[in-house]
Order: structure tokens, then sequence, then C-alpha cells
């Protein structure tokens, strides 16, 4: 079993910066692929942006140049930036881990990015 706790959600006000982390714990393999999904109120949850364990990025179209995903292999953390926050990123954002040895995949428990107008 896999363990994700993310931290550093809040209020922000447009064009503002927020930094999101994730800690996993548990039985995690150097092949994991780390993501950041998000759900907006009324809709279904999309993926923000993902990385590989060698370090291979993508993003969601609307927030490429403006996040960064990162990830510490040695320590087993991801972290998302995000710049120039949009009223429209406002969601619960959620860290996820799939393992490709098995197939299994991993939610954390979300927290919620609120960017005013």
């Amino acid at each position: 079993q896999v363990q994700l706790v993310e931290s550093g959600g809040g209020l922000v006000q447009s064009g503002g910066s927020l930094r999101l982390s994730c800690a996993a714990s548990g039985s995690i393999f150097s092949s994991d692929r780390m993501a950041w999904y998000r759900q907006a109120p009324g809709k279904q949850r999309e993926l923000v942006a993902a990385i590989s364990s060698g370090g291979s990025t993508n993003y969601k179209d609307s927030v490429k140049g403006r996040f960064t995903i990162s990830r510490d292999n040695a320590k087993n953390t991801a972290a998302l930036q995000m710049n120039s926050l949009k009223p429209e990123d406002t969601a619960v954002y959620y860290c996820n881990l799939f393992q490709f040895l098995g197939g299994q995949e991993f939610w954390g428990q979300g927290t919620q990015v609120t960017v005013s107008s």
C-alpha cells in the first residue's frame, strides 16, 4: 500500500502563486509515475501534470507555462509550482501515484486551491 499526503493549498488572488507538495510513503517503486489531478465543483477530475521517475513531464494545455511539476525520488515527494493562477484553476487538487508494477493507483486526500478574481 501507498499513502499520499498533500499540503500547500489555500486562497490566493488571481495572478498569484501556490506550491503544492505531496509526500508518499509505503511500498513505492522507482518506476512509479506521480501526477497531480484536480476536480472543480460539478466537473470531472482531470489530469493537470504528470512526471515519470526519469523526469519526463506532461501538462494539461491550459497550465503549460504556468505550472511546473517536480519530484524528488530519494525523498518520495512531488511538488506542483503554480504561477499566474487564474480563477478557473480553482479546484481540489489530488496527488496521484501509479505503479506500473501491478497497475495499482493511489490518491491523496486532496487539497483545496481557491483563486479569487
